[in-house]
C-alpha cells in the first residue's frame, strides 16, 4: 500500500489515461449526489479525499492485477470509488479528476464508482468543482445522524477541538479532532483541513460525511466541507456537556461508549503498567525494555500514568490517566516519584504504593468513553474524589437488608 503521484506530475496521468486520439463518449456530467445505481455509464468531476493502492489476485491464473480504491467528493456527497488497473503512477490525495464511462454500482445500499477499462480518467480543475454554501442541503441535528449519512448541514457547539499528527501512508498529516454538540447530543469530528475551530465557538458545518470510528458515528470533514460561525441561539455552552448528570457503567456499556459522557466509581484495581513508566519520544508509546514497538530502540522519557478499573456495582470500566490527572490524584510529582525509584530500584513497588492510595476511593470521571472487546476505556478529561460519608453509606445499606430499620 502506498499513496502516489505527486501534483506536480498530475500531467503524466493526463498522458497515460486520456488521449486526443482517444476522444471520450458525450455523456452528461452527474453530481455525486446525484447518482444512482444504473447500466448506463456516467461522467463525473470530483477531488480524491482518500486514497489506497493494492493488488488483488486473479482467480483465472493467479496473477496480480492492481487496484486504487478510496473516496471521491465534490462537494454535494462523498462516495467510494475502485479503479482497475490505474496508472502505474498512481492518484494523489488532494487531485481533481474527470471520469467519463464510469460505471454505478451499489455497495451496502450507497453508489459506488468502478473506473475500468472503458473509463477515461485525466485530471481537472478545482475551479470546475460546484460551489457550496451548505444552505442547499437539509439541516439535521446530531442525534439524526447515522454512520453513512452525507449532504447535510448540522449546527452545533465546538465544545473542544486540538490537532494531531499522524501517518496516512508515508505522509505526515495533521488532522483537528474534536467534539461538537447540540441540545440533542454530541458527536466526534476529524477536520483534515485547519478551519480554525476555537473550543465555544457556535458553527454550521455542511460537505462533511459520517463514518464509523471504533463503533461510533464520528463527523469528517475535508476540503471541500464549508464552515461558517452563525449565532449560538439555543446552543449548549461546552460547561452544561461537562456537568453531565453521572450514568451507570452498565449504561455506558450497553450505549457502546460516547464522546462526553461521566461516571461515579469506587477504584477497584489498578492495570499494568500503571506508575512510573517511559515513553518513546517520538510516538508516545510506552517503552519496554528501551524498546519501542515503532521505532525500535530508543531512550525512553519517563511519564506518569494511571489505569484504573473504577466499579460502580453495575459494572467496571478502565480510566486512562495521564499524567497530570495521577499526580494530582497520588499526591507526588514525576520529580518525587523518580526519587523514590533510588530508593526503592523495583518500579513495581510504586505501583504498589499508587494502588494503596487510590484504593477505594470514590471518583467522578468525565470524558470520552470507547468500547473494545476488553470493554469500556475513558480518556478523562476530568477526575474529581468525592468524599463518601461511611456512617450514612452504612446506615443506607443497613436500610435495605431484611430487618434493617
Amino acid at each position: 500500500m502506498r499513496s502516489v503521484l505527486s501534483v506536480a506530475t498530475v500531467p503524466d496521468l493526463r498522458n497515460v489515461v486520456m488521449s486526443a486520439t482517444d476522444p471520450a463518449p458525450e455523456l452528461p456530467e452527474t453530481r455525486l449526489r446525484d447518482l444512482r445505481p444504473t447500466a448506463s455509464p456516467v461522467e463525473i468531476l470530483a477531488r480524491v479525499v482518500a486514497v489506497e493502492r493494492r493488488e488483488v489476485t486473479r482467480r483465472s491464473d493467479g496473477g496480480r492485477r492492481p487496484l486504487v480504491s478510496g473516496l471521491l467528493s465534490d462537494g454535494t456527497a462523498t462516495v467510494r470509488f475502485t479503479w482497475w488497473d490505474p496508472p502505474r503512477e498512481g492518484v494523489e490525495r488532494g487531485t481533481v479528476l474527470r471520469a467519463v464511462g464510469a460505471e454505478v454500482r451499489e455497495f451496502r445500499g450507497r453508489p459506488e464508482l468502478t473506473f475500468g477499462w472503458k473509463t477515461r480518467v485525466g485530471p481537472a480543475s478545482a475551479a470546475e468543482l460546484p460551489r457550496v454554501t451548505g444552505e442547499e442541503f437539509p439541516k439535521k441535528h446530531v442525534a439524526d445522524l447515522g454512520p453513512a449519512d452525507e449532504g447535510f448541514r448540522l449546527r452545533a457547539r465546538v465544545v473542544r477541538v486540538q490537532p494531531k499528527s499522524v501517518t496516512v501512508g508515508e505522509e505526515r498529516r495533521v488532522v483537528h479532532e474534536g467534539l461538537l454538540a447540540d441540545r440533542t447530543g454530541s458527536i466526534a469530528f476529524s477536520a483534515w483541513s485547519d478551519f480554525q475551530l476555537a473550543p465555544g465557538e457556535a458553527v454550521q458545518v455542511a460537505g462533511g460525511y459520517v463514518r464509523p470510528f471504533r463503533g461510533r458515528p464520528q463527523l469528517v470533514l475535508d476540503e471541500r466541507s464549508v464552515v461558517a460561525r452563525v449565532d449560538p441561539d439555543d446552543l449548549p455552552e461546552p460547561a452544561e456537556l461537562l456537568r453531565a448528570t453521572p450514568k451507570s457503567i452498565a449504561r455506558v456499556e450497553d450505549e457502546g461508549g460516547g464522546e462526553a459522557i461521566a461516571v461515579e466509581g469506587i477504584v477497584v484495581g489498578l492495570l499494568p503498567p500503571s506508575g512510573l513508566v517511559y515513553r518513546c519520544p517520538t510516538c508516545r508509546r510506552s517503552v519496554t525494555g528501551g524498546l519501542c514497538r515503532v521505532h525500535g530502540q530508543v531512550e525512553g522519557q519517563a511519564d506518569l500514568r494511571a489505569r484504573i478499573v473504577l466499579d460502580d456495582g453495575t459494572g467496571a470500566l478502565t480510566v486512562n490517566a495521564g499524567r497530570a490527572e495521577t499526580e494530582r490524584l497520588w499526591g507526588l510529582s514525576l520529580a518525587e516519584v523518580r526519587a523514590r525509584l533510588r530508593d526503592l530500584p523495583d518500579p513495581s513497588v510504586l505501583e504498589e504504593q499508587l494502588l494503596e492510595r487510590l484504593l477505594g476511593r470514590r471518583l467522578r470521571v468525565r470524558g470520552p468513553g470507547t468500547k473494545d472487546d476488553f470493554g469500556i476505556t475513558l480518556q478523562p478529561e476530568s477526575i474529581e474524589t468525592i468524599d463518601v460519608d461511611l456512617d450514612a453509606a452504612a446506615s443506607e445499606l443497613a436500610a435495605r437488608l431484611p430487618g434493617g430499620r
